[in-house]
């Protein structure tokens, strides 16, 4: 099952990933985020639990209605943001680690598709896999329905 790719928001040249890459316990998995443009790549550790899922749920929810979408917004990781409407005519993903590293990175990402049903389904079928999560959790987003370590980033420009 690992690693499991739960978000992929790309457009080729531009990227924002949330790779599961272990179980630490039957509901506690050890993730890195992962922010990738022409001009700045970096990640970040960080640990999804049910709640964090089913988070991740609602905002697919505002994403599906038109809606802006904040994820994570705790404190003591990563925060992702999604606007439908970026500056540059396409959306854009913003990860902010103001409590690790304080870096923001913003990138637009032209989305093609039915992105949202796809990334239900990416979350659906990871709480199908993982087996932690019953019927009965609140949890939306399966098909057909409507600890952070720091954030490290590097340039794309090489020093002269």
């Amino acid at each position: 099952m690992f690693p499991y790719e739960l978000v992929e928001l790309t457009d080729g040249e531009n990227a924002v990933r949330i790779t599961v890459r272990s179980a630490e316990s039957a509901e506690l998995w050890e993730a890195e985020i992962t922010v990738q443009s022409m001009f700045v790549t970096g990640s970040a550790l960080l640990m999804l639990y049910p709640s964090k899922l089913q988070e991740w749920a609602k905002a697919l929810d505002r994403l599906a209605a038109g809606e802006d979408a904040t994820w994570m917004e705790s404190g003591n990781g990563p925060t992702v943001r999604i606007r439908l409407d970026g500056g540059y005519d396409c959306p854009e993903a913003e990860v902010e680690d103001e409590s690790s590293s304080m870096v923001t990175v913003r990138v637009p990402i032209a989305l093609e598709g039915d992105w949202v049903a796809d990334h239900r389904t990416r979350l659906a079928r990871f709480v199908e896999e993982a087996g932690t999560l019953g019927a009965g959790d609140g949890l939306v987003g399966r098909p057909g329905r409507d600890g952070p370590r720091g954030f490290s980033v590097t340039s794309g420009r090489r020093p002269s």
